[in-house]
């Protein structure tokens, strides 16, 4: 049996289960309401507890939606590992890998106001508002998800498939044009020029922003 002195006291124990319900009921209200619609009170209320206990356990909302989004990327990352081991061709695999994060994206809405959230700021702000360990969580999580993908490139590159200098820097280029593609297909909607002057509007579907995307990867790991 473990000593005392390596057992968790109760207190962190406590801790570590509040801050999980915490996290839990965010998740709830960023699902049921979109992100723009939760509220610290809301969580707060959810979970029992004032909102001044929820700064207790974190730096702020960007650090709740951190480690909200941490448990969206654990979630989209075994979904990539999955859609990857499905083919050993590498352009398949980056087609299932393409849509599989449409899929994703477009089930769960608040993964994607969470990420935009936080590209939003520049790293030197994410560092600034997020606590160090929180940072670390949502790096190795990001990690996760990319990692996939960048297996899959470096795998084109060796089979000849793609021609790719740096797979890291476009494994993290794919990613932001996914969420990109994302919140364009969340919209809905394109913008045409009929005639100078004259705008038009158009409607585009996931299935539509799932080629484009594809298409796009493509295009990129061929060089």
């Amino acid at each position: 049996m473990p000593s005392t002195a390596q057992r968790p006291s109760s207190t962190a124990v406590r801790r570590r289960a509040r801050e999980s319900a915490i996290l839990a009921a965010t998740r709830t209200l960023f699902d049921e309401r979109g992100v723009a619609d939760a509220q610290i009170e809301d969580i707060a209320r959810a979970v029992g507890i004032n909102r001044a206990i929820v700064y207790r356990h974190f730096t702020g909302k960007e650090e709740l939606f951190a480690l909200a989004l941490v448990g969206y990327l654990d979630e989209l990352a075994a979904a990539l590992t999955d859609a990857a081991a499905e083919s050993t061709s590498p352009p398949d695999q980056l087609a299932a890998l393409v849509s599989t994060f449409v899929d994703y994206g477009v089930a769960h809405p608040a993964f994607v106001d969470c990420a935009h959230s936080l590209m939003r700021r520049t790293g030197h702000e994410l560092f600034d508002e997020i606590s160090e360990g929180a940072m670390l969580r949502l790096g190795r999580a990001i990690a996760a998800c990319l990692a996939s993908l960048r297996r899959t490139l470096e795998a084109g590159v060796s089979a000849g498939d793609f021609e790719i200098d740096d797979p890291v820097l476009l494994a993290n280029t794919l990613y932001a044009t996914g969420l990109g593609g994302l919140q364009l297909a969340r919209v809905g909607l394109v913008i045409d020029e009929v005639s100078p002057g004259v705008p038009q509007v158009g409607r585009i579907g996931a299935e539509q922003v799932k080629a484009l995307l594809l298409t796009s990867a493509l295009a990129m790991a061929h060089g």
